[in-house]
């Protein structure tokens, strides 16, 4: 910890909806995130963007103050997945994604990388999110892919394995949300994307749940993007699901 600094905790984020800003964009990422000031709890910045800006686009959509949830789903040997994290812990995101997949050492190595880089950074330290099975995926795709397993099952598996290595949180889809509540309690911060409003079509997503539902089940924050991003009016978008979701409190 760099000069006895106090370690910096997480940031605390003031509302369950995540936007997911997947674009290559950067004009109209920072169109959506002006927009959504006030009425999200997180900006999810993924791949697609992050390959295309790198760094300083997460800099200039962080500049107007709402949390990065920086969605870059790490997976690759444990020292190189420690350096990624590293490298980015100074851009102070709030979330970071990694497989779950990647096993026990690099899930560990993530977290502890981390804790480090937070302290020797001086910045909050971003919470590590175990990705579990993609929401994109369904029992035929893991039997293609030769995980024989349910998708519940695959899950199951994962999330005991990040659990054990200190992640802060899963990504999960809506439909094992109740089951991983159930069984970690409130140790693990539940972070779910499949999150369709009554009034918008699945698009691509094969596990799928309304933003209410969702919160009733025990997910603590929802990833929703193209029921968002791609509305007339993103900002009358997100507000008509925050105006939903407190009307459900």
């Amino acid at each position: 910890m760099r000069n006895g600094a106090e370690r910096m905790e997480p940031q605390s984020i003031s509302s369950p909806i995540i936007c997911a800003i997947d674009t290559p964009s950067l004009d109209a990422a920072e169109r959506l995130a002006g927009g959504l000031v006030d009425i999200v709890g997180a900006l999810k910045l993924g791949l697609e963007f992050f390959t295309a800006h790198g760094p300083e686009g997460v800099r200039r959509v962080a500049r107007f103050g709402v949390p990065i949830f920086l969605d870059l789903k790490l997976h690759d040997i444990p020292n190189t997945v420690a350096g990624a994290v590293r490298a980015v812990v100074p851009l102070a995101p709030a979330f970071l994604t990694v497989h779950a997949s990647g096993g026990r050492a690099m899930l560990s190595a993530a977290s502890e990388a981390a804790r480090r880089a937070a302290d020797d950074f001086g910045v909050a330290r971003p919470q590590i999110l175990g990705v579990t099975v993609l929401t994109s995926l369904d029992d035929g795709d893991l039997h293609e892919i030769g995980q024989d397993a349910e998708p519940l099952h695959q899950v199951d598996r994962l999330s005991t394995l990040a659990a054990d290595c200190q992640v802060d949180g899963l990504v999960c889809s809506p439909h094992e949300i109740a089951h991983l509540r159930g069984r970690f309690g409130p140790s693990l911060r539940l972070v779910v994307p499949g999150i369709r409003p009554p009034w918008t079509d699945p698009d691509d997503q094969k596990r799928v749940l309304g933003p209410r539902e969702a919160l009733a089940a025990g997910a603590d924050f929802l990833v929703i993007g193209r029921p968002i991003t791609r509305a007339t009016d993103p900002t009358a978008a997100a507000r008509r699901i925050a105006y939903l979701l407190s009307e459900a409190a």
